[in-house]
């Protein structure tokens, strides 16, 4: 076994067991496995929130779900069960005049820009997405916002009640946790009489819980590419093929330019349920004739999100002034693969204003704290990080540069589930980071103190063994390009203590310049070294500068005139970066 897993393995052995005996003693003392119900509608939210991540999917259900992949009849009769034991029915949701959008990448930006628009007209907008940032109720928002921690607790309670008092011998009295905040979701935005709900798929389509929607007023499709392969299939055709799941008889869909496979399996998809699908049209051809259009977004990427976003707010619109009847007039009939343009329109000062006013924290995302940028993106799928790189290159290019100091970039990364770090990493190589920092998606090394981080579906070893296996992919591919070495430091003193800083390089091995750590926290102490006005923890926790690469590198970046931090790979990972850089979104 190499020094650097050796080494790696005694912090992981000390950091796991305090995390474990903190765990354990929050357990006992508040008996998770026999956690009594409360009885007040009006409990504290992070009570509602522990009590909801105890039904966090676990890999058992996971296995299930993809034994059961072949019968998503299956698991939609599951979810109608829990819809009906809540007290509503399929029809009910008929109601709500849903727009369902689906999509490997971009999904929630549309759904997002889709939202604003129809906002802007004055109409009391529902939106339902995944996963959250900061705190869980931001997944279900009334007007743009999250919903209050009041109302978050009250429909939480009076749902998981319902549920209870309806179980019996033959079912499971609770569903996992997104379909229970699936179910909360149209619980809320019904209770709440919403004008539309803006309601983005979870995973995939055919059988995700969100499909028990019968009659949405639109569908969309955005850019469709690789991910969550173990559940939805290893080729963009059979991914494709899922996506298409959420399309309905004589329901209008639109989806953007598609490579040629997946585009032929979306319309046949489609002409198989007689459900009319459009090509949205480029962006350009709205904007022909009137002055350019401005996104809140940032990204080029973001243009292909916001001409779906235009023909579903503008097909919604349309829709309501019919009263349900008619479809969408195409621009031109027996486009690619046979698909009609969708209509070519100028957008209404409404949609322009929409469009201008999105705001999507953590995608695209740039915080500029005195010398240190922050570029926020959660892109996880090969093509996503591709869009990430364009982004956060263009955006380096227009900077204004410093006077009076070097500039140093710093990556900080982190991928989880079935995706591959290695490719997503060979990706963001051409940024030429000086450092690359890795750490798992726990803000700090404990989370039991704030709920809306946790996570039970996987141990500490397990999201620090593999920050180590990231680092290793980073150094692997340093030696492939054999570029030399900026930030080079002696080896280890012998003998020296274990650090909270886990794994730095094995000596004469590997690249100096990436560093694992055990937590958010501490990646981001390293990384800004007390010069973000607003993230000013307290004192260094002892060691974390011990490795000679840390301690110079610190040197390094505060003298810095200017630090260009990118945190992507993972949308948790986001989410754990702004609850410290933006204290405010955890209030």
């Amino acid at each position: 076994m190499s020094r650097a897993r050796s080494h790696l393995r005694a912090a992981l052995f000390l950091a796991a067991a305090s995390a474990r005996g903190v765990t354990t003693q929050v357990a006992a003392r508040r008996g998770l496995s026999a956690w009594p119900v409360p009885q007040e509608p009006s409990m504290e939210y992070q009570d509602a929130v522990r009590m909801l991540n105890t039904l966090q999917t676990n890999a058992g259900y996971l296995e299930q779900v993809k034994r059961q992949r072949g019968d998503p009849q299956t698991q939609l009769e599951a979810m109608e069960l829990y819809l009906a034991r809540s007290g509503l029915q399929v029809e009910d949701l008929d109601r709500l005049n849903i727009i369902h959008v689906t999509g490997t990448k971009g999904k929630g930006s549309t759904c997002a820009f889709t939202e604003c628009i129809l906002r802007s007209y004055g109409l009391k907008t529902g939106f339902f997405s995944s996963p959250h940032l900061v705190q869980v109720r931001e997944r279900i928002r009334i007007n743009g916002q999250p919903i209050s921690p009041e109302l978050f607790t009250k429909y939480f309670w009076r749902l998981y009640h319902r549920l209870e008092e309806t179980k019996d011998g033959s079912c499971v009295s609770m569903p996992p946790y997104f379909r229970f905040l699936t179910l909360m979701a149209f619980h809320v935005f019904l209770q709440e009489k919403v004008d539309l709900a803006v309601v983005e798929v979870g995973i995939g389509g055919a059988y995700d819980c969100t499909n028990i929607i019968r009659k949405p007023v639109v569908c969309g499709v955005s850019s469709l590419g690789i991910d969550h392969t173990s559940l939805l299939g290893d080729t963009v055709e059979k991914i494709a093929w899922q996506k298409g799941g959420i399309f309905k008889q004589g329901v209008p869909a639109f989806t953007v330019l598609q490579p040629e496979g997946p585009l032929a399996v979306l319309r046949d998809r489609a002409q198989q349920i007689s459900c009319p699908l459009y090509l949205c049209p480029m962006l350009e051809a709205l904007e022909e004739g009137g002055p350019p259009l401005t996104l809140g977004l940032e990204g080029e990427h973001q243009r292909s999100n916001a001409a779906l976003a235009l023909q579903l707010a503008h097909c919604w619109l349309q829709r309501q002034d019919r009263h349900g009847a008619g479809e969408p007039k195409a621009s031109r009939p027996g486009l690619l693969w046979q698909l009609p343009l969708a209509p070519v329109f100028q957008p209404t000062s409404h949609m322009r204003l929409g469009l201008r006013n999105t705001e999507w924290p953590g995608r695209t995302q740039v915080l500029r704290r005195g010398p240190l940028t922050w570029y926020l993106d959660g892109a996880h799928t090969a093509s996503s990080v591709q869009a990430c790189v364009r982004w956060f290159r263009q955006a380096l290019q227009g900077r204004e540069r410093p006077s009076g100091g070097p500039e140093v970039r710093v990556l900080l990364f982190n991928a989880t589930g079935d995706r591959d770090p290695a490719a997503l990493l060979k990706l963001l190589q051409p940024c030429q980071f000086d450092y690359a920092v890795f750490c798992p998606n726990l803000t700090e090394v404990s989370s039991t103190g704030n709920a809306d981080q946790q996570n039970f579906t996987v141990t500490l070893d397990q999201v620090l063994l593999r920050c180590l296996e990231h680092q290793q992919h980073w150094n692997h591919l340093d030696e492939e390009q054999a570029s030399p070495d900026l930030w080079s430091a002696p080896s280890p003193e012998p003998g020296g203590s274990t650090s909270l800083l886990l794994a730095p390089h094995p000596p004469h091995t590997c690249s100096a310049s990436s560093l694992v750590f055990s937590c958010i926290s501490h990646a981001l102490q390293w990384i800004s070294q007390g010069r973000d006005p607003i993230f000013q923890p307290p004192s260094p926790p002892k060691g974390l500068l011990t490795h000679p690469v840390a301690h110079s590198g610190a040197s390094i970046l505060r003298e810095a005139a200017a630090i260009h931090v990118l945190v992507t790979g993972s949308l948790h990972l986001v989410g754990g970066v702004l609850k410290l850089l933006e204290p405010a979104l955890s209030q």
